[in-house]
């Protein structure tokens, strides 16, 4: 039994290195042609899609554990959780209560409380990615006309 040479086991290795190099690139455009043009000769309008896109950050070092991949992990979650609820408040606002308590003139106290509620769908993971050694961030989209569908869905109950 003879050994296969270096040259004949690279080639397709590098053919299907490169193939999957050239594919990857289309994965990562947000904005795509949705409508093309129905004669030759009609300028050629390009039509996009319209994204809102919410970003999430945490530390690993502020998750509760012992073990640091645990820690790692609950940071990657922690982030989403944060991009999610960013997303919600683009969606759906804010609830904000404050309060303020004045005595001779002088502020005392001065507390502000926001409250964010709503469901989301059709949010897609753009990216999850480590921030240095000790933070990870989490970019999530909507498209504009899932989030007009939300709303609407939103104020139908109300």
């Amino acid at each position: 039994m003879t050994k296969p040479s270096f040259q004949k086991t690279t080639k397709p290795m590098m053919a299907i290195a490169a193939g999957l190099l050239l594919s990857g690139c289309t994965v990562a455009l947000t904005q795509t042609p949705t409508a093309m043009p129905t004669a030759p000769d009609e300028p050629k309008p390009i039509y996009k899609k319209q994204v809102i896109i919410a970003t999430g950050y945490a530390n690993i070092s502020a998750q509760n554990s012992d073990n640091a991949a645990q820690r790692r992990l609950m940071a990657i979650r922690a982030s989403k959780l944060d991009a999610y609820r960013n997303l919600t408040e683009q969606v759906y606002g804010q609830q904000l209560n404050a309060s303020t308590t004045v005595e001779d003139m002088i502020v005392v106290n001065d507390t502000m409380r926001a409250h964010v509620e709503g469901l989301v769908y059709g949010a897609k993971v753009v990216s999850i990615s480590p921030i240095g050694d000790d933070s990870y961030e989490t970019k999530l989209e909507l498209e504009q006309d899932t989030l007009l569908e939300i709303r609407s869905l939103f104020l139908a109950t109300k």
